[in-house]
């Protein structure tokens, strides 16, 4: 290992000394911060928010200080549809109801696992995986869907925030805590060849602990539920007796089924054309697995297109952070000018972003827009949000096409707007991913 000399930090002293550029980047940025500072005007330029397609204005959602991005954009393409069939007015479903199930569901998902792997050291490295976040808030399009299939959804008037559900982070630290001693238990139960029968009943008074936890943190789900709202009309409807399963079908009514995860990985582990699962990625036990098809980029932005050319809105995953202002809703590749300000170029590509966890999916959200050229090409996008209206252009936010490739990883569509072979490579045998690989993230 080669230390670094005096005589190598007197030269690196001595260039940037030199450079007129830094002394006056060095005052601009200690003053007002690296992105600000840094932020180009073209940007916003480019970004102005109006488009050719346009599918919503409906009030944004906020999902406070919690990781239900996931859950906010899938319930917010089912609100699309149902403000428009409907006619309702600044409705929103309760995503505190989707929440407290998948806690559930990722308790027993995680015990169900750490079973799994009883026989392996406590230093393998998917019991580490395991061990190391035993649940969290985040999660993909498949798993939303187990939820809504198995547990249905209800208006929030009927199942309302709550100050864990909102603020998620004591909730998570203590339900983990709990998970990992869960673990612990039953591993050592294994270990001293206690029964099958022993270790599942074991598991089940964890199970009422930790149904017990979330409902004193979230409030105990309804079974049954009354609805009633006035529509656009200042008509007055009223229903009684509702379950969140009829509830879904009546007011929602959209066939799961009918959809598919369609991703962008332009890594050389994984070629396009071909379905891709993830080993360990789920919360709901015995439903489906996560499913991703991988195609090419201009050909996921054609799928979205198809969609909304068609009057739908899309769920996508993308990596929100990257080159982009939270406060404008601006995400444009390029949007800081590193170069000719600092010397530094910042070429990695996005599968040497995704290869040297650079990076990965982190956010999800819905695209209701893009502005499209004569020919029909993308030039940019709108983004509704999930982080309140104080954010963006009322909550909406702006993506250029060039930052859609780069960091935009995982649409939803309809089955319809896939090709017969697209569709078939769906359906065939997905090829297992390791459960770190980046494909495997959460939003």
């Amino acid at each position: 290992m080669q230390a670094i000399n005096h005589d190598l930090t007197d030269k690196l002293y001595a260039a940037y000394e030199a450079n007129t550029t830094f002394a006056a980047v060095e005052n601009a940025i200690s003053h007002n911060g690296l992105l600000k500072s840094l932020e180009r005007r073209q940007a916003t330029i480019e970004t102005t928010p109006v488009f050719s397609i346009d599918l919503t204005k409906d009030p944004v959602s906020n999902q406070e200080a919690s990781g239900r991005c996931w859950m906010f954009a899938a319930l917010n393409t089912f609100r699309h549809k149902m403000i428009g069939t409907h006619k309702m007015e600044h409705f929103e479903l309760s995503q505190a109801h989707t929440f407290f199930w998948d806690k559930y569901e990722k308790a027993n998902w995680f015990l169900e696992q750490i079973l799994a792997t009883a026989d392996q050291d406590l230093t393998s490295r998917k019991v580490k995986f395991l061990l190391d976040t035993p649940q969290q808030d985040g999660g993909q399009w498949d798993m939303v869907v187990s939820l809504f299939e198995k547990y249905g959804v209800v208006p929030k008037a009927a199942y309302p925030e709550s100050v864990s559900s909102s603020a998620s982070r004591e909730l998570n630290g203590y339900l983990n805590k709990l998970l990992r001693q869960d673990a612990q238990i039953l591993r050592e139960m294994v270990a001293t060849g206690q029964s099958d029968q022993e270790i599942q009943a074991q598991k089940e008074a964890f199970l009422q602990d930790v149904f017990n936890f979330l409902a004193m943190n979230l409030g105990l789900p309804p079974r049954q539920f009354d609805f009633s709202y006035r529509d656009k009309d200042d008509n007055y409807h009223v229903e009684t007796g509702l379950t969140p399963h009829t509830f879904y079908e009546k007011y929602v009514g959209i066939k799961l089924d009918d959809y598919v995860s369609i991703i962008n990985a332009p890594t050389a582990d994984k070629p396009y054309g071909k379905s891709y699962t993830v080993e360990l990625l789920g919360n709901v036990a015995g439903s489906r697995d996560v499913r991703y098809l991988n195609v090419e980029m201009d050909r996921l932005k054609e799928l979205a297109i198809a969609q909304m050319q068609a009057g739908e809105t899309v769920w996508f995953g993308c990596d929100v952070g990257q080159s982009s202002n939270r406060k404008t809703g601006i995400m444009a590749d390029g949007m800081y000018d590193f170069t000719s300000s600092m010397g530094i170029s910042l070429t990695q590509n996005k599968a040497g972003r995704l290869d040297y966890s650079e990076s990965l999916m982190t956010h999800a959200m819905v695209l209701t827009g893009v502005d499209l050229d004569a020919n029909g090409q993308s030039l940019k996008w709108k983004v509704e949000n999930s982080w309140g209206d104080k954010v963006g252009e009322k909550g909406y936010f702006v993506a250029s096409d060039a930052w859609m490739d780069e960091y935009t990883y995982q649409i939803v569509v309809r089955k319809e707007f896939l090709t017969a072979d697209e569709l078939a490579a769906y359906q065939a045998e997905p090829i297992v991913l390791v459960p770190w690989d980046p494909m495997g993230a959460l939003a």
